[in-house]
């Protein structure tokens, strides 16, 4: 079975094939993890979110808006998958799964600089929404445009195996 993934071509092994597509494995299952873990962390440190970026109220209420965001961002990932779909389409699946890593860290980025409540006042909530529809859009966007880069690179008996291992969630 190992012959029949690494032969390229009839009886050879073509060593720069099967390096090429162990290299895109690696690529889309890190910058799939690293999109996926960008996404959770927001949910491990919700409970500190909360009263940072919600008013002063009751700590249910603040946690409640901040699962409101939690589940808004999971509704932008079809249109993420749209968004990214179309570009990864018209202009390559390369800039389509770049774009997608660099929204998510600049999502991440603006809930990480943006001041609190306390500083700016209903500006901190919003931009805080803002920052995880950037991720939930680039979420949704990256997960489509690497399987099917991975399903595309794989050699035709195996693209199932290779578009499975995009999924480190």
């Amino acid at each position: 079975m190992t012959d029949q993934v690494i032969k390229a071509t009839g009886d050879h092994l073509d060593i720069a094939d099967v390096e090429r597509r162990i290299k895109a494995i690696f690529i889309g299952s890190i910058g799939n993890l690293v999109e996926w873990y960008d996404f959770y962390a927001y949910t491990a440190f919700a409970l500190y979110f909360a009263p940072a970026f919600f008013p002063n109220s009751d700590p249910v209420v603040q946690q409640l808006n901040a699962a409101v965001l939690f589940a808004a961002t999971f509704l932008m990932r079809p249109l993420g998958g749209w968004l990214f779909g179309t570009i990864a389409d018209r202009y390559g699946r390369r800039l389509s799964l770049t774009l997608s890593v660099v929204c998510m860290c600049f999502g991440s980025l603006i809930i990480a600089v943006t001041p609190t409540y306390a500083s700016i006042g209903m500006l901190a909530p919003c931009i805080l929404a803002l920052a995880r529809i950037i991720e939930g859009l680039s979420l949704g966007g990256e997960y489509g445009a690497s399987a099917t880069y991975l399903s595309e690179v794989a050699d035709p008996k195996h693209r199932g195996f290779y578009s499975s291992s995009n999924t480190s969630r």
